[in-house]
């Protein structure tokens, strides 16, 4: 796959479809690489009219690495979050915002229809609050607001994902672990066998393993807090899109989202967990292109 110098990083991404065609930007979350928009998802995309991107968001991936560079543990960020103290990060969320339209410059891209998961979601909300210009439409899926009165994610899940992580690089270990994450968010209607979970979690560590990209991204994500006063500056015609049974980011999140984003649409589609299942891939890219389709100018 190429590399592009972008925001003084180098960015690992891939595109599908014509470059012609309007483009339409997928940013993937935490700690994930750009394979977890899985190849015949981008593809199908594509095959609706759009130049499809994916790419490894920094610290993921074959993308630029901060090595060395240390973030605060969970318990300190979680304790300055509460007590409104300022946090110091390695980088921030509008930091990965600028990857993205470091990312657009680079491929002669004025603007494009942007699509995030997770924190991908985030990262896309401060793109479009803060380059509207680059922004055609917005489709933010699984992903929050940040304000504080929102639920957070399930208890088990939570010990699951911050206490349980294996603290070696053993393969098996973490494949294993990663079985489980996947299993835990997974979205309960449209299971995935565990065969074909063995086989994504095998495909991610044997790509990159980088646990310690994860650490700074929640730094990031803690950091970014509420984002209520920006999500009201977005102008792009805006889709939130949630599961019903996310036990990461609940519903919740994504309600608050589409009541602070001016004329925004809420999808909610039932069974659903925090994840991209294979049974929903024809849903998810009809609302995906129906939406950008239907934004000012496409």
């Amino acid at each position: 796959m190429p590399q592009v110098a972008a925001n003084g990083l180098e960015l690992e991404y891939e595109t599908f479809g014509s470059s012609s065609d309007p483009s339409l930007l997928l940013i993937m979350g935490l700690g994930m690489q750009l394979i977890a928009w899985p190849q015949p998802f981008c593809e199908e995309l594509a095959e609706k009219g759009f130049h499809v991107i994916r790419y490894d968001n920094r610290d993921t991936g074959f993308s630029t690495k901060f090595d060395g560079v240390k973030a605060p543990g969970l318990p300190a960020l979680l304790v300055r979050s509460f007590l409104r103290l300022p946090i110091r990060v390695p980088y921030t969320l509008y930091d990965m915002a600028e990857d993205a339209t470091g990312l657009l410059d680079a491929l002669d891209i004025p603007s494009a229809h942007v699509v995030g998961a997770s924190m991908g979601g985030m990262i896309a909300q401060n793109l479009a609050a803060r380059f509207p210009v680059r922004v055609r439409s917005l489709t933010s899926i699984m992903s929050t607001s940040g304000h504080r009165s929102l639920p957070g994610a399930d208890p088990l899940v939570s010990r699951h994902l911050f206490r349980s992580r294996p603290t070696s690089a053993d393969r098996e270990a973490v494949i294993a672990h990663n079985m489980r994450t996947l299993e835990l968010i997974g979205s309960p209607a449209y299971p995935i066998d565990e065969e074909t979970r063995r086989e994504m979690t095998s495909l991610s560590f044997d790509r990159c393993f980088y646990p310690a990209g994860f650490t700074r991204h929640v730094a990031a994500i803690v950091q970014d807090g509420d984002r209520r006063e920006r999500l009201g500056m977005i102008s792009a015609p805006t889709l939130v899109i949630h599961g019903r049974e996310d036990r990461l980011v609940p519903l919740a999140g994504g309600i608050d989202t589409a009541e602070h984003v001016p004329g925004a649409r809420l999808e909610i589609i039932d069974g659903m967990g925090h994840n991209l299942p294979a049974a929903l891939w024809p849903t998810l890219v009809e609302m995906i292109t129906e939406h950008a389709s239907n934004a000012t100018g496409n």
